[in-house]
C-alpha cells in the first residue's frame, strides 16, 4: 500500500533553538518513516522578510545542514529548495487569477500586518496562493501544522476545490495533520522566541549551555524551597520525563544550582551528538547542496507533470 504524501516547508530564518527541534523538526523526521515525505525550504517565502542577500544565501545552507544533522535523511524524504522548482510560482499565479482580494483579506497574516499598521506588500498580501501552489503541486494529502497555522491548509483546499470545479479534477484535497504542539516555554518562562532572547540554540556548545542555564530565571520563592524552579524543569522536561524528574526535584528542592547543573549535564547529552553530527556537513557543504540539488530535480519531475495538466486544463496548450 502506498504512503500518504505529507509535505512541510519551512522559511530559512536563522540558527534553530531546542524550541524549534521539539515543535515542528523532530516530528518531521518521524514522519518520514510513515509517510512518503517532501520537505522544502521556502526561500521564496522568505523574501518577505529578507532583503539581504548573503543573510538569506547563508540562512538556506544552514537550514539544510541543520535538518541532515537531526535526521532528515534524502532516501526517504525529497529535500529540496522552493526556487528550484518554477512551478511553485506559476501556479500560484494561476491561482491569484481564480482567487478574489476579499477571500485573500481573511488570511490571518495579512489582517495582522494590517492591524499593527505595517505596509503590505503584494507578496505578503497574496502569499497564501502561493502556499497553496506549494501543497498542491505533489499531490500532498497531509499537512503537519498546529491549530493556529490550519487556515494555511483550509485555503489551500478551498483553492483546490475551487480550480477542480472550474476546470475539471486536478488537484488532490489536503487535510491538516494537527499536532499537538505544546508552548515550549524559553530561559524566562515565556514562550521560547528569538524576539524574546531567551532560546537554547538547538547545536549549542558546551559552555554557552551552561551560560544560558545559570541564567535562567527562578523566583525567590523557589530558591527558598518553597517548590521547584519551574523554569528549569520545563526545560528539563522536554529531554527528560516527569517520573524521571518529579523524584529528583523534591529531593534538591531549593537547591536550584545543583538542579540548574543537572539540566546543563543532560542538555550537552542531548545536544552533543546532533552537534556533532552538524559539524560533519559543515565540513562538507557541497554534499549537502549536492543532496538539496538532488531533490529539486526529484521535485520538479512532480511538479513539471502536474503543470503540464494543469496548462492542458486551463486552454493554453496549443502543442
Amino acid at each position: 500500500m502506498a504512503k500518504k504524501i505529507l509535505l512541510s516547508g519551512i522559511q530559512p530564518s536563522g540558527k534553530p533553538h531546542i524550541g524549534n527541534y521539539f515543535g515542528l523538526m523532530k516530528r518531521i523526521v518521524e514522519y518520514q518513516d510513515e509517510y512518503q515525505v517532501y520537505f522544502f525550504i521556502a526561500d521564496y517565502h522568505a523574501l518577505n522578510s529578507f532583503k539581504d542577500k548573503e543573510t538569506l544565501k547563508s540562512n538556506i545552507i544552514n537550514i539544510v545542514i541543520d535538518y541532515l544533522a537531526i535526521g532528515l535523511d534524502p532516501k526517504k524524504s525529497t529535500i529540496f529548495k522552493q526556487s528550484d522548482v518554477s512551478e511553485h510560482a506559476e501556479l500560484a499565479w494561476i491561482f491569484d487569477t481564480i482567487t478574489t482580494m476579499p477571500y485573500l483579506e481573511r488570511a490571518h497574516a495579512y489582517k495582522d500586518a494590517q492591524a499593527k499598521g505595517k505596509e503590505i506588500s503584494v507578496g505578503l498580501f497574496n502569499y497564501p496562493m502561493l502556499m497553496a501552489a506549494d501543497i498542491l503541486l505533489y499531490g500532498t494529502e497531509l499537512v503537519p501544522v498546529g491549530k493556529d497555522q490550519e487556515q494555511h491548509v483550509e485555503i489551500a483546499r478551498d483553492t483546490a476545490e475551487k480550480f477542480n470545479n472550474k476546470f475539471g479534477e486536478t488537484f488532490t484535497l489536503p487535510k491538516s495533520k494537527i499536532a499537538e504542539i505544546p508552548v515550549i516555554h524559553g530561559t524566562d518562562g515565556r514562550k521560547m522566541s528569538k524576539s524574546y532572547d531567551n532560546t537554547i540554540p538547538l547545536f549549542s556548545e558546551y559552555e554557552d549551555i551552561k551560560k544560558i542555564v545559570m541564567s535562567i530565571v527562578t523566583d525567590s520563592g523557589e530558591g527558598k524551597g518553597e517548590g521547584k524552579p519551574k523554569n528549569v524543569y520545563a526545560i528539563h522536561n522536554l529531554i527528560r520525563p516527569s517520573s524521571d524528574l518529579d523524584p529528583i526535584y523534591e529531593s534538591k528542592k531549593g537547591k536550584y544550582k545543583e538542579l540548574k547543573e543537572l539540566l546543563i549535564e543532560d542538555l550537552e547529552k542531548f545536544i552533543a551528538p546532533l552537534r556533532e553530527k552538524r559539524k560533519e556537513f559543515e565540513k562538507d557543504i557541497p554534499r549537502a547542496l549536492a543532496i538539496l540539488k538532488e531533490g529539486g530535480d526529484k521535485a520538479k519531475k512532480i511538479a513539471s507533470a502536474k503543470m503540464d495538466e494543469v496548462r492542458e486544463k486551463i486552454g493554453v496548450k496549443v502543442y
